[in-house]
């Protein structure tokens, strides 16, 4: 017997925890940091997004590194630094060729890095409340490498 998920209405069997199509979880699954009673996996996939630091601790304290949606989240972060890291050089490369273009490459350059930061800053709000709120939430690219992780 099947089940279809109440957010993308996508197949999935009963006892799955979560849905295949767009990662939310379906039932309460226990585990390991949930029976410590230190931290709930919600709010330790959350806190992995806040620096790399977290996310690198979480990859190895026993308890977090057993739980799925905890490491999952973990790689995420650190994968999604590395990508910002490589943007930052991108950024600063594109800076310094538009600020060749007289008058206005300027006020461009800084166009450009304030539109890039503000997407950033949007897409790190949308994973830390996605993380917070217990959904598997993959990144186009990132999410693939982190799942594999």
């Amino acid at each position: 017997m099947s089940n279809s998920c109440p957010q993308c209405s996508a197949e999935m069997p009963d006892e799955a925890a979560f849905c295949p199509g767009c990662g939310r979880r379906m039932i309460a699954v226990p585990s390991a940091v949930a029976s410590t009673g230190f931290l709930k996996e919600n709010v330790a996939g959350a806190l992995a997004y806040i620096t790399v630091f977290p996310a690198l601790v979480f990859l190895r304290m026993m308890p977090f590194k057993r739980n799925h949606f905890v490491r999952f989240h973990s790689f995420q972060s650190i994968f999604l630094t590395i990508a910002g890291l490589a943007i930052v050089v991108g950024l600063r490369l594109c800076f310094a060729v538009l600020t060749f273009i007289p008058r206005f490459g300027y006020m461009l350059a800084w166009l450009v890095v304030l539109l890039v930061a503000l997407a950033g800053v949007i897409l790190w709000l949308v994973v830390v409340v996605k993380a917070f709120q217990g959904e598997l939430f993959k990144l186009p690219v990132i999410g693939g490498f982190a799942e594999k992780g």
